[in-house]
């Protein structure tokens, strides 16, 4: 690997964890300025379906499934598609950004390896195992001021709740995808593209307030919920994988939390508490250790 490839996938490496971390504040904001969570998801699909759906049609046969297929496509789109990001987005409804940017990431790996091994049999190794524990541990640190239901955080155990949903939804995603030898390429368009007629429902069952929010607040949850995460951050991460290898690129992972924690206090005013600060250093720890170490015994 030349010195040139190597640094333009760090490059790539650091952008997306920049994109992912903002994209917490991104969704805490959308609730803070009236827009809704179906706002949110609608905003999202569209945008990154108009995005995809010209370079997709040409290229991706047959359209917009490739070789996933209709079943496994449609099980796709349900699993992250509109229900995901409401749930994600209701989510920060209730709890400050870096909540979102913490459990979710944490917990991902940990509910991982538990459906490995349930499914395959396959035992995380010691150390592997060691950072798994250290990031339970440190959630549960970070999670003290909600579950407690503090003055600072009175209703975040609820986003909490919503965000270790999130995890386990992404990680049936992630098992699924990799047993279905599935791209990230593919699974995204389906998934955009088959949500569009599920918009309408979550138009019909849930309340939308774009109309009553300034054009700006709109323009930026559709530029960024759906280009910038949803395309762009995807690209960047494909090319970081291969450029640097699928391991070195989970090493970059544990800085979303940083990123989220440092824009949560610019942009949004929000500040840990001293217990989220030791949660965040110890779930941080967790994830370092579970990326190095070897999957398996």
């Amino acid at each position: 690997m030349s010195s040139h490839t190597r640094w333009f996938g760090i490059l790539c490496g650091l952008a997306t964890a920049l994109i992912w971390g903002v994209q917490s504040v991104v969704s805490r904001h959308a609730m803070l300025t009236g827009l809704s969570p179906a706002d949110v998801t609608i905003l999202r699909f569209v945008s990154a379906s108009a995005v995809l759906i010209p370079w997709a049609a040409t290229r991706i046969r047959p359209f917009p499934v490739g070789s996933l297929g209709w079943k496994r496509a449609w099980f796709m789109a349900l699993l992250i598609g509109p229900l995901y990001s409401l749930i994600l987005v209701g989510g920060a409804h209730f709890a400050p950004a870096l909540h979102s940017s913490i459990i979710s990431p944490g917990l991902i790996p940990v509910f991982t390896a538990l459906l490995v091994f349930l499914v395959t049999g396959e035992r995380a190794g010691r150390m592997r195992l060691a950072g798994l524990c250290t990031i339970v541990l440190g959630i549960a640190i970070f999670s003290r001021d909600a579950l407690m239901a503090t003055p600072s955080r009175p209703d975040a155990w609820i986003g909490d709740l919503l965000f270790v949903l999130i995890a386990a939804m992404w990680s049936v995603f992630g098992l699924l995808a990799r047993r279905w030898g599935a791209s990230s390429v593919e699974v995204t368009v389906a998934s955009c593209v088959l949500a569009l007629p599920l918009l309408g429902l979550v138009a019909l069952a849930l309340p939308v307030h774009m109309a009553q929010v300034p054009l700006a607040e709109v323009l930026l949850q559709a530029l960024y919920q759906g280009v910038l995460v949803g395309v762009v951050a995807l690209y960047l991460y494909a090319r970081t994988v291969a450029m640097l290898g699928a391991a070195k690129a989970t090493l970059f992972l544990p800085l979303v939390p940083v990123v989220t924690a440092a824009c949560s206090a610019l942009l949004l005013a929000e500040y840990p508490s001293p217990t989220e600060i030791a949660g965040m250093a110890v779930v941080i720890a967790g994830m370092v250790l579970a990326f190095r170490s070897p999957s398996a015994n």
